[in-house]
Parts: C-alpha cells; sequence; structure tokens
C-alpha cells in the first residue's frame, strides 16, 4: 500500500498541495446550508466533527484548504503506514516518497454503453486494433509491475467483459506471485453471465457502474437499454461471494441527486458498498460546476435520513470516504475527487488500452510503453521508462476548474 517514506513527506505534501488560492468566489456555490446533525467518527479519528463546520471554516486559500482535506480524507493513523516496504522497487516510490502498488489496466476502449458524462453524444475515435495492447504484452507488462511491487490490479475499459479473451487474462493475472487483489470497474451489462467463470479464474472483488435506480433514467443517460441486467450482476456478484461488492454512483444535479436516499437503501439488506462519486471532468462529457453535487451537501442528504450515519476508519490510500448505518449490512461511500482531493494517499498508476502509461487520472501527460515494448526494450529498460515517469508525478492535480480546461482525454480511453 501507500506508504509514506516518512512523516517528513506528508509536510510537504500538506505545503505544496495547493497551489493557488483566493478562490472564495469560485466555490461560493459549493456552501450550502449548515447541518445539526453530528457526524460520529471512530475513537481517534482525524475526522471533522460537523459537516457544517467544516463546510464554513473554507476561507478560500486552497493550501489551508487542501491540508485539511487530507486530514478529512483518511481516518486511519499513518504511524503504522508510513514506513517503506522494502518489497517494492524504487521505480514506483514518487518524489514525495509515495508507494504505487495498485495498478489500473485499461483492457479496450470498446463500450456496449454510451454514458453521457463518460463519452460525447457523437461517440470517440478507437484506437486501431494494431496499437492496443496483446494479451502477451498486457501480461508481460503487469508481471513487470507485480515483481516490482504492486500487489492490487484492477481491470478497466471501455468496458472489459466486452473483450473475448477477459476470463483468460484474469486467470494468468491471478497466478502472478504477489498479487493479492484482481478485481474489475464493469457497468454490469454482461457481466452476470460471465462472473462464475471469472471468479473460478482468479477475479475477487467487483465495481459496478449504477448511477440510477429508474430503468428510464438510465436508458436516457447511457443511451442504451439494460438497467434489469445490471442488476442482476449485482444480485449475481453478492450470491457468489465476491467481497466486496462496490456500486458507483456518478451524482449530478438534476439528474440523480434526487436518488441518493434510495441508493443508501440498497445497503439495509445488501452487502454491498455504494459510493456516490462526485462528477469529473474529461473530454467530451460537458462538464459544467452548475451539475456537481458536491460532498458536503451529499453527506448532509444522507445524514438528514439516516441518523446513525457513522464515519469509519479508512486506510491512508482509500479513496473514498466511508460510513456505516446502524442496522445496514452494506455501507455508503463518497468520492471526492473535486472538492476534497485524496493526493495525498495517492498508491495509483494507469496502463492504458493503447499502452500508454499514465500516472494521474487528471493529468495530461502520458508515455508510451507499447513502444519500447514492441522496439524490444529489456525489463530494466522498461523499468527506468517507468521509474522516471513515477517521479514526474505531481503532489496533487489541479483545481476542478483548471481541470475543465485542461486537455485530456475522454474517459472512456483513459479507463474507468
Amino acid at each position: 500500500m501507500a506508504f509514506f517514506r516518512s512523516v517528513s513527506a506528508l509536510s510537504r505534501l500538506r505545503s505544496r498541495a495547493g497551489q493557488q488560492s483566493n478562490l472564495a468566489n469560485s466555490v461560493r456555490w459549493l456552501q450550502t446550508p449548515g447541518s445539526s446533525n453530528t457526524l460520529n467518527c471512530e475513537m481517534g479519528s482525524y475526522c471533522t466533527a460537523r459537516s457544517a463546520n467544516h463546510q464554513a471554516g473554507f476561507s478560500g486559500n486552497l493550501n489551508e484548504y487542501s491540508a485539511r482535506a487530507f486530514a478529512t480524507t483518511s481516518c486511519a493513523s499513518l504511524s503504522e503506514d508510513h514506513q517503506k516496504d522494502n518489497s517494492v522497487s524504487d521505480m514506483l516510490v514518487d518524489s514525495f516518497g509515495r508507494l504505487h502498488t495498485y495498478l489500473r489496466i485499461s483492457l479496450t476502449e470498446r463500450c456496449n454503453l454510451r454514458c453521457q458524462y463518460c463519452m460525447p453524444a457523437d461517440g470517440v475515435e478507437l484506437t486501431p486494433s494494431p496499437q492496443l495492447l496483446t494479451k502477451a504484452e498486457i501480461l508481460r507488462l503487469a508481471n513487470l509491475f507485480v515483481s516490482s511491487g504492486v500487489n492490487k490490479i484492477r481491470l478497466t475499459g471501455g468496458e472489459p467483459t466486452v473483450r473475448k479473451d477477459i476470463e483468460d487474462i484474469c486467470l494468468e493475472l491471478s497466478n502472478l506471485k504477489g498479487l493479492k487483489t484482481l478485481s474489475m470497474t464493469t457497468n454490469g451489462i454482461a457481466l452476470a453471465r460471465k462472473l462464475p467463470k471469472l471468479k473460478k479464474c482468479g477475479l475477487t472483488s467487483v465495481n459496478i457502474s449504477l448511477d440510477t435506480l429508474i430503468p428510464a433514467k438510465f436508458e436516457f443517460m447511457t443511451r442504451r437499454q439494460g438497467h434489469g441486467k445490471v442488476m442482476d450482476s449485482i444480485n449475481a456478484a453478492i450470491d457468489l461471494g465476491l467481497n466486496p461488492v462496490k456500486v458507483n454512483c456518478v451524482v449530478m444535479r438534476g439528474f440523480n441527486d434526487d436518488e441518493i436516499c434510495e441508493f443508501v437503501e440498497l445497503t439495509r439488506e445488501k452487502p454491498i458498498d455504494v459510493r456516490f462519486i462526485e462528477f469529473m471532468p474529461f473530454d467530451g462529457n460537458v462538464w459544467n460546476v452548475k451539475k456537481l453535487v458536491p460532498y458536503s451537501e451529499m453527506l448532509d442528504t444522507v445524514m438528514k435520513q439516516f441518523t446513525s450515519l457513522k464515519r469509519v476508519q479508512d486506510h491512508p490510500t482509500d479513496t473514498a470516504k466511508n460510513f456505516t448505518i446502524e442496522g445496514h449490512e452494506g455501507r455508503v461511500s463518497f468520492i471526492t475527487s473535486m472538492t476534497e482531493h485524496f493526493c495525498a494517499g495517492c498508491n495509483r498508476l494507469r496502463l492504458l488500452a493503447d499502452g500508454n502509461f499514465k500516472v494521474c487520472l487528471f493529468g495530461p501527460s502520458e508515455i508510451s510503453l507499447r513502444d519500447p515494448l514492441r522496439r524490444g526494450a529489456e525489463d530494466h529498460e522498461l523499468r527506468e521508462i517507468i521509474g522516471a515517469a513515477v517521479k514526474r508525478k505531481k503532489a496533487s492535480h489541479a483545481g476542478m476548474f483548471d481541470i475543465a480546461k485542461t486537455a485530456n482525454r475522454p474517459m472512456i480511453h483513459i479507463g474507468g
């Protein structure tokens, strides 16, 4: 996991995480009426006691905001985790001491849905097949990362289940020595019928994307039918005992923000983790700040109806703020990339379907691993390329308004 070499690394991250200030006018819309509900945290955590106090205290200075956002991103102590893991190669350590032990591999740019926040209405130009990584190339690069210290791989797309050799890839990856977790992010359309074999091939957990519980709205958002198939996949994953089963919901104002509590109800009798994700800008998804429902507002919505909501202790590398509700089998989480980033604990790297390597989801920088691989590069040469890219990783991504203006690829090219 992303253990820090020393506490001083955290200090550097806090001081450098925010490079801009005086954005109070730009974020006034984030300030919603305060809530009187007390947010319970586990003893010893660093969570803010009241969301209203956290919100009202934002002065507009991002240096102050970033440090406080880091403190509230994870409730776990770093005391046991800041030491470097000797099994991790220096290739995976950036200039801030973050260890990158989590690799997301996009298997394809193709998808059987056309979600509005992921893809432009007129579609995207797909990379020609000869320029995409072959199964052998994926496995060689994955083995290089795992042998260097990566212990978790997530398969993404596009939609990974549309790839015909998905089962073979899972089987080969699951046999890599040192890999502890093999997960997949999927839209769930074809998952239910493939899941039994995928589990036998080593898949351990799934994240299933679902942004509405209303079939008509699903069809509008995805420009396709299939709501029932996604629900079937969620139930199939639970029945097969995959753990965890996460449901990813991108919350957009005026579309599904009125369904937040209905999604929370799914956790009452099902052992799933419903994760509410702030709407993020990518090329072609027509991002607008007015569509973004900030974490503070989503949290207040949940707290008003579910008063026993309780913050649990997160791991320092968690992307989500996690909560439980008394009497519920599952839990509720929030991914707050736009209003409270979690860059200080980032341990994630991305390998795109075309072989490009990306160290930050929101950063435009990419470097090809496919090209040197096909030119006959040895493993030590590839490690040098990867290590140099990791060392160039910034302390944090830009603010949401800058991200919206920065050229980046559509999400379907990057991988969900």
